[in-house]
């Protein structure tokens, strides 16, 4: 077999499709593997460059591929796309994937850590068990509206209600008896919670980039550390406008024939972009009712437009400046910044 230059694999949960060239762009490997005979194939081959799609166990493969002494390359799917050619299939996807990786201006996704991955999973976890929370207190207000039982908004309503269906002697008792298997998920949910916040707040004290992000402005704890966790690798974006735009917090532009077509903000890493378009949301709230100390940008920006796409232009900003603090290493500076800002105004 000639030297191998570039593998592109194709992925699945049990079958992977190899296609392989040479320096020469003539292809030398194509070759179907089952999940057992991954490892085994590639640990006898020379090192070289392997491309796969970036998914969820694309990072496991890299990782265990690096072990071998291979560079593995994670690309996103919308990127590959282009160059797989007409009848899709996962020889054709694997060849696309070779073909895609060879580009100059292709955009690499970097390998995390299993560690990196493991805290990660806090962020998510806390997600699900917030939807979770949300949808029990729902069906709780929905189930007790159906008995003429209603209360305010906020979780904090949710236990004087259930106790107040404990104590209605007019319900059935099997609904009483139900209204308390829903508490005491409830209840759960909440332990599980708050348990999975904690490990999240101590993973955050713990990180030094983590806690200079945070004294941003609309970035609590949260953000920041989702925004560490979610970039491994600050430096893979060339300026904060880019990082801003894998976010997706810059609208899709679709112009043509010189004319300037502007849509929706475009497709990003939507927890994220979610995560800063709240807090952009809860400052701008605060500026709105003249409380707090905001820079002129902001204060001109809430008058001329309206508040959620304020919200977003914000986050817009917040995710370039924390950009800036990964990269730089620097603290944030309020004064600097709205210097700054006032200049660009």
């Amino acid at each position: 077999m000639k030297q191998i230059s570039r593998i592109g694999m194709d992925t699945s949960k049990y079958i992977f499709v190899l296609h392989g060239v040479d320096a020469a762009e003539q292809v030398v490997l194509r070759k179907k593997l089952s999940r057992k005979q991954v490892l085994e194939f590639f640990a006898k081959l020379p090192p070289t460059v392997i491309g796969m799609e970036a998914c969820g166990a694309s990072q496991y493969w890299a990782r265990e591929l690096r072990k071998l002494g291979h560079e593995v390359k994670l690309m996103a799917p919308q990127l590959v796309k282009p160059y797989v050619t007409r009848n899709k299939n996962d020889w054709r996807d694997a060849e696309g994937l070779c073909e895609a990786m060879s580009r100059p201006s292709m955009r690499f996704v970097p390998v995390k850590s299993a560690e990196q991955q493991a805290a990660l999973m806090l962020t998510g976890i806390r997600d699900g068990l917030i939807a979770r929370r949300t949808q029990l207190t729902n069906t709780i207000r929905g189930h007790a509206a159906e008995y003429g039982l209603i209360a305010p908004k906020g979780l904090d309503k949710i236990e004087p209600l259930l106790a107040q269906i404990a104590q209605d002697e007019t319900l059935p008792a099997m609904a009483r008896e139900l209204f308390t298997v829903l508490g005491r998920e409830c209840t759960r949910l909440e332990g599980e919670l708050e348990a999975i916040e904690a490990k999240l707040m101590a993973w955050h004290r713990g990180d030094a980039m983590g806690r200079r992000l945070a004294k941003i402005p609309s970035v609590g704890p949260i953000v920041a550390t989702a925004l560490v966790m979610k970039t491994p690798d600050p430096r893979a974006f060339r300026s904060g406008r880019h990082f801003a735009a894998w976010l997706g917090l810059t609208p899709k532009d679709h112009s043509t024939a010189g004319k300037t077509r502007l849509g929706k903000i475009r497709a990003g890493d939507e927890d994220l972009r979610r995560l800063l378009v709240i807090g952009a949301t809860a400052v701008i709230q605060q500026a709105r009712r003249g409380r707090g100390h905001h820079s002129r940008w902001l204060l001109a920006l809430i008058q001329r437009k309206p508040p959620k796409l304020a919200a977003v232009a914000l986050a817009n900003k917040v995710a370039r400046i924390a950009w800036k603090l990964m990269v730089t290493g620097e603290a944030y500076d309020a004064a600097r910044i709205n210097a700054t800002a006032a200049v660009a105004a």
